[in-house]
């Protein structure tokens, strides 16, 4: 595999956050495509229970089940709650105990108060995918708002809980989110100013509770600057255009100059929401090189 932008990420768990709004997912998507194209076997993961993923890559919602997209890629869309009852299904070997188990009111008062339970049977999950059944799983994480909790979830839980198989676990998990040859974050943003911002305040955050820096900044929908019909005359929308352009450059080197990591930018393309777009961006992550900031 060439070096670039796709070979740094083809193993392991990359995972894609960003603000809301700047094409995290359309990102995870292509990202997942152009993985699955270079030879890897891919499995894009997605926890958001509206299924957008779906959109991305043309095909109706599984309702949870997996879905074969092309030959190396396999879309999922995980219910934690879900694995969260099935994981005491499996530790509790007579079904009678366990369903009475899973039927308890405190059962369902404790999963739904336990903070990080949710996020650390994700993790545990793509863990297991990793053993053998796929090279790398793309998950589509949380907006940046949310999206460290789900990195902190083992922590979280490591302090909670101090023995026993979640202990156990979480401890193994923490030291999954925090290698990064098994663990790539990704921070997808756009060249404006509260994305641009709240980018690299979460680049901080990351930093400072996993120990480890983001693997690749993506600079998402990116605008052409060299239309020769915005350059000249003075009506209203090329007067703003060229406004948007300037704003543009300036925070594109803002982030390319407070970026000390690898960095990649994709093109705004005129292509409506859907399959036909992630394909696009698949092509062009596919050739991006792995550049400096």
């Amino acid at each position: 595999m060439s070096k670039g932008v796709i070979a740094a990420l083809a193993n392991g768990l990359v995972f894609v956050t960003g603000k809301g709004g700047v094409g995290k997912s359309a990102v995870a998507a292509a990202l997942s495509l152009a993985l699955a194209e270079a030879g890897r076997r891919t499995l894009l993961l997605g926890i958001d229970p509206r299924e957008n993923l779906h959109e991305w890559l043309g095909v109706a919602p599984s309702g949870g089940e997996r879905l074969a997209i092309a030959p190396g890629l396999v879309l999922e869309s995980l219910r934690p709650r879900l694995l969260i009852d099935r994981e005491v299904e499996t530790r509790m070997p007579i079904r009678l105990l366990a369903r009475q188990l899973l039927a308890h009111p405190l059962y369902h008062q404790f999963v739904d108060g336990a903070p990080g339970l949710e996020e650390l049977v994700v993790l545990a999950y793509v863990e297991r995918c990793l053993h053998g059944e796929f090279d790398v799983v793309v998950l589509d994480g949380a907006a940046s708002g949310h999206a460290l909790g789900q990195l902190l979830a083992p922590a979280l839980v490591a302090e909670a809980v101090r023995g026993g198989p979640f202990a156990r676990l979480a401890a193994r998990l923490r030291g999954l989110v925090s290698d990064p040859r098994r663990c790539r974050t990704v921070l997808v943003t756009t060249a404006e100013e509260m994305p641009a911002a709240e980018t690299f305040e979460l680049a901080e955050e990351l930093t400072a509770a996993i120990g480890v820096p983001a693997a690749l900044l993506v600079i998402n929908q990116l605008a052409p600057d060299d239309l020769p019909v915005a350059r000249a005359g003075e009506a209203a929308p090329l007067v703003l255009w060229r406004r948007r352009l300037a704003r543009q450059q300036r925070e594109r080197e803002r982030l390319r100059s407070g970026w000390s990591g690898a960095v990649t930018e994709l093109p705004w393309l005129p292509l409506p929401r859907g399959a036909a777009l992630a394909h696009a961006l698949a092509e062009w992550l596919a050739a991006a090189p792995e550049a400096p900031a």
